[in-house]
């Protein structure tokens, strides 16, 4: 993890589909982009931000968000998210995340990942499975 410094950052985008409307995911009754897809798309960011200093085995999960939804997008058209390393705190990541569509800012707030071994990860969530 000594790789990953304040500052690095990332940015994602995607098309506004039906799929993604807060309608369709049931966080709302609206045909807009829902605030879970934003949150999702966010989140992408920030795994972009970091994955590629990740030592071997590693991975990122996300723990903790603070999101505002400013402003409503229609189906078809693109947004986009930018995540960037904010703060270190250990394995803790801290990004300032936000969002636009073609005409203004929709979304911004901050996002937190842990740096955990992937094994590990995996293994302890299986193990709800079998208990």
């Amino acid at each position: 993890m000594d790789e990953v410094h304040i500052g690095q950052s990332a940015e994602v985008s995607e098309f506004v589909t039906e799929q993604l409307t807060a309608v369709s995911v049931r966080s709302g009754l609206v045909s807009a982009y829902a605030t879970p897809a934003m949150m999702a798309l966010m989140e992408n960011a920030s795994v972009a931000a970091i994955q590629k200093c990740l030592g071997k085995g590693n991975t990122s999960v996300g723990v903790e968000a603070h999101i505002q939804h400013i402003a409503a997008t229609p189906v078809g058209v693109r947004v986009r998210a930018r995540a960037e390393v904010i703060a270190l705190e250990g394995r803790r990541v801290l990004f300032k995340v936000e969002a636009w569509d073609p005409k203004e800012k929709i979304g911004e707030g901050t996002h937190t990942r842990v740096i955990v071994d992937a094994a590990r990860f995996k293994d302890k969530v299986e193990k709800k499975i079998r208990s």
